[in-house]
């Protein structure tokens, strides 16, 4: 059996091969699978937007030696049956409440409400509201910040590698990331918080990261690649994914490991809820960013380039010498 060292030298010279750009149709019709799927899960499952996003009050009960959230929701239902209440557990002695937005006679009534539940002093109650026109400044600079942040992206690599071609290969891959991490985010029930957003952000920054690394060697293979190289066009791309393939596997699995460790044992285990929804984000987004750069980015940058004049009669060229020589396609 190969050892890892061995698998990443017969990829990186040729000799091990994973057909990423020979097989880019099966790999476009999954990610298109993927990408539909995520965009209709809101359709069964609506996206729950954070008390920043829409607007609420918000009450915290701190100093519990047990911070049972059904006494919370039984507290504010007391007050106001028919509110909308989030409950979630703040370390291992504080709750934090939210609803929809309250007057100020009804917030009196619930903090003394959850002080009663949890047997605390009001002073260990803190109430606070944000208003939904604050929530909408919120939502428009969130999709303001992804816009320029994307134009500055799309930008920034046509100019660092001299074609528009990688830079539009490279978004489609980014909004690939961006759609379906959302959309498993989503389907696990998480609200969007600003953390979340943070996370969303960042784990667009690893994809480009990561996207930026392979198309390097993409154009390595490919900058000075003639008849010499025996290679075609999609042949050297394949070769580059290839040479990387390793790499792009421990980043992530370097990324993922610490990730994990707060989603799984931190959020879900110890039960420290303030971290689930940025970790979430980013462990999700940073294993869909390396499967979205190895089949999706790099096969489509090959796909856009292979119908160039230039490089069609170069790669005729390249087939036609291996007919000659008797070497199989």
């Amino acid at each position: 059996m190969r050892t890892m060292g061995q698998l990443g030298n017969d990829l990186y010279t040729g000799k091990t091969s994973f057909p990423f750009v020979g097989r880019r149709r099966l790999w476009f019709i999954i990610a298109a699978i993927l990408v539909i799927g995520s965009a209709l899960v809101p359709l069964f499952r609506p996206v729950q937007l954070s008390i920043e996003f829409t607007g609420g009050s918000q009450f915290t009960v701190s100093g519990l030696t047990a911070p049972d959230q059904t006494l919370a929701s039984e507290a504010v239902e007391s007050v106001v049956p028919d509110a909308t209440t989030r409950v979630t557990t703040v370390g291992d002695s504080a709750v934090r409440v939210q609803t929809d937005q309250m007057s100020n006679a009804e917030t009196l009534e619930v903090s003394s409400a959850l002080a009663d539940a949890y047997e605390v002093s009001t002073a260990e109650v803190t109430a606070s509201f944000i208003g939904p026109s604050w929530g909408a400044d919120v939502t428009r600079q969130s999709l303001w910040g992804l816009a320029i942040f994307l134009a500055l992206t799309f930008l920034i690599l046509a100019l660092y590698f001299r074609t528009w071609k990688m830079s539009v290969a490279a978004m489609v891959g980014v909004v690939d990331v961006l759609i379906i991490t959302v959309g498993i985010y989503a389907l696990c029930g998480f609200e969007i918080s600003p953390a979340a957003v943070i996370g969303f952000l960042t784990i667009l920054s690893y994809s480009l990261y990561d996207t930026t690394v392979v198309f390097d060697k993409v154009r390595e293979n490919t900058r000075d690649d003639g008849e010499i190289s025996g290679r075609t066009f999609g042949e050297s791309v394949n070769l580059a994914v290839n040479q990387t393939l390793i790499r792009s596997i421990n980043t992530t699995v370097v990324a993922v490991l610490p990730v994990g460790a707060i989603l799984f044992i931190g959020a879900i285990w110890l039960g420290a809820r303030t971290l689930s929804d940025i970790s979430l984000s980013i462990f999700v987004g940073t294993i869909v960013a390396a499967y979205s750069t190895l089949f999706v980015a790099a096969p489509l940058y090959s796909l856009m380039r292979e119908s160039e004049p230039a490089l069609k009669e170069r790669d005729a060229r390249v087939r036609e010498s291996r007919e000659r020589a008797g070497v199989p396609a």
